[in-house]
């Protein structure tokens, strides 16, 4: 998915040098954790680097040492580009979106939900270019590690939030666009065992609150609200808010984009 590149509040340089500004101060208040922070953000000159260094150590294992999948990770960021613009605005969504997230550097050291999504992007661009053991390989490591099972295939826009992340499922033919905010226990899954486009399509804005489940080629419109709990089986609405099991219109969403605000009232 394209990128609006004006749409970018800070370049990845900008947004690297506050990380490491971060880095540093909590060092100073937490000698103890120092090695730490020198290894995973203060030895590395931008945050491509540090981000395939903290990824390769989290899904190695004893088929792939972390310096192989390092090499895996920056082959990608490297042939495209736009996948570093991508976490950057991933990294921007969480920190402004989350009341519980002081620092940058804390989605990318510890929110798993922005690390499983920016391996998924790895895993993506390995489908798309015909690496697809390799795509699968990284799916099943994350799945495994983060406990976030997204197909390689699926299409994944920016500015998207996984919020704590844990149970989140993505079917293969899913596509979820540009900021996008979803929390954990979502199911974006088939209806059964048919094949083709069988999966959800989620617009841009929407929130999907924890626990829903969305089920077959459907459409989320956009800057529509879908209420925890709910299981979702028909189209909803643009600017819409659903909830319930099955799902119904209760209301208007509130707002431009309830992925911004997530709000969570009906």
């Amino acid at each position: 998915m394209d990128l609006d590149m004006d749409s970018i509040e800070t370049s990845p340089e900008q947004l690297w040098r506050t990380i490491q500004e971060e880095a540093r101060n909590e060092m100073l208040a937490e000698p103890m954790l120092a090695s730490f922070y020198h290894s995973s953000v203060i030895n590395h000159s931008t945050i491509k680097s540090a981000l395939s260094f903290l990824l390769a150590l989290k899904l190695s294992d004893d088929v792939m040492s972390p310096v192989l999948l390092r090499e895996i990770f920056e082959q990608a960021m490297i042939a495209d580009p736009l996948m570093l613009e991508a976490a950057c605005l991933d990294l921007l969504a969480v920190r402004s979106r989350d009341p519980a997230v002081e620092y940058s550097l804390n989605v990318l050291l510890y929110l798993k939900g922005f690390q499983a999504l920016q391996a998924h992007r790895v895993a993506h661009w390995m489908w798309k270019n015909n690496r697809r053991s390799m795509a699968l390989y990284i799916q099943h490591r994350v799945s495994s590690v983060f406990q976030v099972d997204i197909h390689p295939a699926a299409i994944i826009g920016h500015g998207v939030m996984f919020d704590h992340a844990t149970g989140i499922v993505v079917g293969e033919t899913c596509v979820i666009e540009n900021d996008v905010s979803i929390l954990q226990g979502v199911t974006l899954g088939g209806t059964g065992n048919e094949s083709g486009d069988r999966h959800p399509k989620v617009r841009e804005g929407v929130m999907i609150g924890a626990g829903a489940k969305i089920f077959g080629n459907i459409e989320i419109g956009r800057c529509a609200k879908v209420g925890g709990g709910s299981v979702v089986v028909n189209d909803v609405p643009a600017c819409k808010t659903v909830v319930g099991v099955p799902a119904k219109v209760v209301g208007d969403s509130g707002c431009a984009k309830p992925a911004l605000n997530m709000d969570q009232q009906l």
